[in-house]
């Protein structure tokens, strides 16, 4: 695990400055090493969080002949199964580490290498026609099936930049720090960005499950990024095999889990659980203490009571026999350092700072691994968006449009006194415009309807990543609807918030975070079942409960989602109140060209006046603090000081 960057088309004694302040400005998804390379038209950097081969993983890794570089950030699981086979075709390793295999595997199939990689990664695989004069030839990048992984890049007087963050783009000096309109009105419409779009101008994302070639003897003039996955076509073809029956699927399920678990623990260093009252965490913790014994589990405790989880979590932990630790934390230390959250944040997010107290308390536990149940609620159903799409789409579809402007007229009025405004709000949008968004499901997921944003941000002119909205909607319609909004929720939701925010939070804290339950395996067998195998009424997550079986208590099966929220609604009008007032009047230098200030301040009396959710208003103040610090104020480095005193576990590792 690590933070890696480049630079393509320039001198190299002109790139190690650049390449140097990268480097540094990612010194937290790093900590533990660091290397360069240095040729005439490529330079790459590395920071490491050591995970696999703690001593022989130093990057830049090239291949025995000198021919071939790799940086590399995540994990493959299947490296050592892809290591045996490569061998067997004569190459040869110098480490037992997972990085150089994408070094041997380009060099034995080229850029057929990523079908042949399961894990989360993101890396840059620089070749070279003549590596003792080190002439470059071409400089190879790709990016994970799901996203988990982060990889920007801006291409400027045909220079190419890339890095694992934002803020290390940024710290370069090579580009200019410009708001993007259109990419500023996609994230107040979902509070977040839109693959493959940053909120500056120029600088964006290489979308997952994408690769890129680039010629490095010739000026870099486009980057042409192209598949190499689809997860549409794959759910079709995995269509053609399904299970003969439901009980078959079940075993299946269970098999995939079970595999995806074990292949996740591979470690050097102690592996924990986040674990909550959940049920996709709970089934992660069993069958990773099953495979493992006394695995570490955590979970965070806080001082309100509705938000706790402890009493279920503990008492699960005990049944299984985990190394069980509580990581309390009170609304008082919230407070008190939400602002380090905050920093984290390599782009603006709504949701980011819940998962920054998460990593935080795991890393304060010594862990530098933690597994994750990310993707649950996207594969069985877990999320409220795959009932509401349903309920949304009938009348949004079906009612002639008279009617359809007459039931948005109510409902707008109806927000006036609903306990829940927004959700009127949402609807009536969908009601009056459903052509706005390509799928109903995105309403479900918008912060801001369309017509409200346009208000906001009036010279956008429309939202940036409406083509990647528009392709996902397209490719999800294969499915029945269920299939199409787990699709949805992973190709949009998924990239866009959690993953990106999973990324930002836990390597502020020098925290892997790893999600088996994005498994391409097991992904791709549960997307294939059909809608009637994975829901029962009365049952949530119906398909993974019958797939974990005894693994669960009775009562975890058959409890309803438990979203993991803090209190922002009692502490915006509580404590934060004149904090979070005083930086929506006075918007960041960047963005008050862009934003209608009057507007933003009406929504803020709004909330105020208990006409509008929490999250619009915070959405709007943590928008404005990211500009102020990444764009108006040079860029921070989000470095945990406590990381450093971080205790050592001992005993262990696989």
């Amino acid at each position: 695990m690590c933070g890696i960057c480049g630079i393509a088309g320039e001198r190299a004694e002109a790139a190690g400055p650049a390449l140097g302040r990268m480097m540094a400005a990612m010194r937290h998804r790093g900590p533990d090493d660091s290397g360069e390379l240095l040729a005439p038209r490529v330079a790459l950097g590395s920071r490491r969080l050591s995970i696999i081969d703690l001593p022989g993983g130093r990057q830049p890794i090239a291949g025995e002949d000198g021919r071939v570089a790799v940086v590399f950030n995540g994990e493959i699981y299947n490296f050592r199964e892809l290591r045996r086979e490569l061998e067997s075709l004569g190459h040869r390793f110098r480490t037992q580490s997972d990085t150089e295999i994408i070094v041997h595997a380009y060099e034995a199939w080229g850029e057929e290498c990523v079908n042949r990689l399961d894990g989360m990664f993101a890396f840059a695989v620089a070749s070279f026609r003549d590596p003792e004069r080190q002439e470059p030839l071409t400089l190879f990048l790709a990016r994970d099936r799901f996203g988990i992984k982060p990889f920007y890049y801006t291409l400027k007087d045909e220079r190419l930049l890339f890095a694992s963050e934002v803020r290390a783009l940024l710290a370069s000096g090579a580009m200019e720090a410009r708001v993007e309109p259109r990419a500023l009105a996609t994230y107040l419409l979902f509070g977040s960005l839109s693959e493959p779009n940053t909120l500056i101008e120029g600088l964006l994302s290489l979308p997952p499950a994408h690769r890129v070639t680039i010629r490095l003897d010739r000026p870099i003039r486009e980057i042409q990024a192209r598949p190499y996955w689809n997860l549409a076509e794959a759910v079709k073809r995995r269509r053609e095999s399904l299970p003969a029956s439901r009980e078959e699927a079940v075993r299946g399920t269970r098999e995939r889990l079970e595999g995806a678990v074990r292949s996740h623990l591979l470690a050097d260093v102690p592996v924990g659980v986040f674990l909550s009252s959940g049920m996709d965490s709970m089934t992660l913790a069993a069958l990773a203490n099953r495979e493992s014994p006394g695995v570490y589990t955590f979970t965070l405790v806080f001082d309100e009571r509705e938000y706790n989880e402890a009493d279920p979590a503990r008492e699960f932990a005990g049944r299984l026999g985990t190394v069980h630790e509580e990581l309390r934390i009170g609304g008082d230390e919230v407070l008190a350092s939400y602002q380090d959250a905050l920093r984290s944040l390599d782009l603006p997010s709504m949701d980011g700072v819940n998962t920054y107290f998460v990593s935080r308390g795991a890393r304060r536990a010594g862990l530098k691994v933690a597994l994750s149940g990310l993707g649950g609620d996207e594969l069985f159903g877990g999320y409220d968006t795959f009932r509401n799409t349903r309920l949304g789409s009938w009348p949004a579809q079906k009612l002639p449009r008279g009617a359809r402007q007459a039931a948005a007229g109510l409902l707008e009025i109806s927000a006036g006194w609903t306990h829940r405004p927004d959700r009127s709000r949402k609807l009536a949008s969908l009601l009056r415009q459903p052509e706005r968004l390509p799928h109903p499901y995105f309403f479900t997921r918008m912060l801001f309807p369309p017509g409200e944003v346009e208000k906001l941000v009036p010279e956008a002119g429309g939202f940036a990543g409406e083509e990647w909205l528009r392709r996902a909607a397209l490719e999800a319609g294969g499915s029945d609807d269920f299939g199409a909004v787990s699709q949805l929720e992973l190709r949009t939701y998924l990239p866009n918030t959690l993953l990106r925010d999973t990324d930002s939070a836990s390597m502020a804290n020098s925290l892997e975070v790893r999600v088996p339950l994005l498994d391409r395996e097991l992904a791709e067998y549960v997307l294939a079942l059909p809608e009637r195998w994975k829901m029962r009424r009365g049952a949530p997550k119906s398909l993974l409960a019958d797939a974990a079986g005894n693994l669960l208590p009775p009562e975890i099966a058959a409890q309803p989602k438990r979203t993991f929220t803090l209190p922002w609604e009692r502490w915006l009008r509580g404590p934060l109140q004149a904090e979070v007032e005083a930086g929506i009047g006075d918007l960041a230098p960047s963005l008050d060209p862009f934003l209608d200030r009057i507007r933003v301040r009406r929504i803020w009396k709004a909330f105020l006046g208990r006409r509008t959710s929490w999250s619009r208003p915070w959405s709007l103040y943590v928008l404005n603090e990211w500009a102020r610090r990444s764009l108006d104020s040079g860029v921070s480095c989000p470095i945990a000081e406590e990381i450093g005193a971080a205790p050592n576990r001992s005993g262990g590792g696989r």
